[in-house]
């Protein structure tokens, strides 16, 4: 089984997200970086795709939309799973996956996955700086990536697949 991990992040979160899930992960699994890849990925070489963002600025990266836009038809015919990292939790966290995952793909995923969040201060600009301490009353790093919810996706879909 071959499985991609294909994912967008802005300050490092996701990338520590996608990398924790790829070592749960059974199969050969390959990560690319939408921001990073010149090329869009071949998905029809795998069994599996995995779609990976976090919410910037109240949305999913740009690279992560035109992905799914340009790759929908056929992520419809593969193993699905779709995970969002965001500070927020609960209800809200749940409202921001539905907002930036199409509906038709969350009802064919095997899995979906909120995987908590990072606020790393420390790596934004000036601007993001400025929002973040109006919004949140913040001014260092903050992190709640949850690598349970990591680890029990992973188990999901390797139960799945199985």
């Amino acid at each position: 089984m071959k499985c991609l991990i294909v994912y967008s992040t802005s300050h490092g979160t996701t990338e520590k997200a996608s990398k924790l899930l790829s070592h749960y992960f059974e199969g050969n699994v390959e990560l690319v970086d939408l921001n990073r890849s010149i090329f869009q990925p071949k998905i029809d070489r795998y069994d599996t795709i995995i779609i990976g963002g976090s919410i910037h600025l109240g949305t999913i990266q740009k690279k992560v939309r035109q992905f799914i836009k340009a790759n929908l038809d056929q992520l419809l015919t593969k193993r699905v799973g779709l995970f969002l990292c965001c500070m927020n939790e609960g209800e809200l966290a749940k409202e921001q996956f539905n907002k930036v995952y199409p509906v038709q793909l969350r009802e064919h995923s095997f899995a979906n996955g909120l995987f908590g969040g990072e606020l790393l201060f420390s790596q934004m600009n000036f601007l993001e700086r400025q929002i973040v301490t109006k919004v949140k009353g913040i001014s260092s790093d903050v992190t709640n990536l949850n690598e349970e919810s990591i680890r029990a996706f992973a188990k999901q879909m390797n139960e799945k697949i199985s």
